[in-house]
């Protein structure tokens, strides 16, 4: 007979169909690890069903809008932050996308973003990224700053896309087809996958600056305005990334070298 350890092992490495087929093998093993296991393999496939039924109806604006040709999500990340860029993302995923627990990368784990961001990288017809730094936000502002970051994104693709997936803006200066999503990030894959990449791609970036400028945390706040943060920033001063025109209220020499 089978010991449990192994048949518990079993069960930790199959999925879907091969976890229905362990569920029916073991069904009438009387010991009670054994049912533990089945117990805890049903919810597994209940939660599984659960992720593939919310992922169906963040499919919606893509059935919509799929016979017009390639979509592509677009999303940004940074707008806020006292450093750093802001970093925009445009992605065209297959027809027959199949990536589960796409969501908005603030709903999501630090973990479950990177794990994402490379099954995304994977799978999508088309990645672009955009970045726009300090200097020109704080020359043309962060609103516009965010839309030329969104526009370097949609050049970068290797796709013409026919349509625009974008969380709540509409983008100037694009002729593309644009369909503007209030929350779009949690109601439509292309911006959720997009949103993630983003979000990965500055954090990454962030943490690079981290090892240049220790002092400030970047690895941990990604250039937001955390407590320590601020009191960095007023006991040493701007670095080179940070954004003059957002730390006037937490250093009078915003504009010194």
């Amino acid at each position: 007979m089978e010991k449990i350890g192994e048949i518990r092992a079993l069960f930790a490495s199959c999925e879907g169909q091969e976890l229905e087929e362990l569920i029916a093998r073991y069904r009438d093993d009387g010991r009670s690890g054994v049912q533990a296991e089945i117990l805890k393999a049903r919810k597994r496939m209940e939660a599984l069903d659960k992720e593939k039924q919310r992922t169906w109806r963040m499919k919606e604006y893509e059935r919509r809008y799929e016979a017009l040709g390639p979509l592509c999500g677009i999303d940004e990340v940074g707008r806020g932050p006292l450093a750093g860029p802001v970093v925009a993302c445009a992605v065209i995923l297959p027809k027959d996308c199949q990536i589960l627990y796409l969501n908005d990368s603030k709903q999501l784990t630090a973990k479950k973003r990177e794990e994402l961001y490379e099954v995304i990288l994977q799978n999508a017809v088309s990645v672009g990224i955009g970045m726009v730094g300090p200097e020109r936000i704080d020359e043309i502002n962060i609103l516009q700053a965010t839309y030329e970051a969104m526009r370097q994104a949609i050049g970068k693709l290797s796709v013409t896309p026919a349509v625009l997936l974008n969380d709540a803006v509409t983008i100037p200066g694009v002729s593309i087809r644009q369909v503007p999503i209030i929350k779009g990030d949690a109601k439509s894959v292309s911006i959720a996958a997009a949103s993630i990449v983003a979000k990965v791609t500055r954090d990454r970036l962030m943490e690079q600056y981290d090892e240049i400028y220790p002092e400030y945390g970047f690895a941990s706040n990604k250039g937001y305005g955390a407590a320590a943060h601020i009191a960095a920033l007023q006991k040493y001063g701007p670095t080179p990334i940070h954004r003059r025109s957002f730390i006037g209220n937490f250093v009078q020499a915003a504009d010194s070298p």
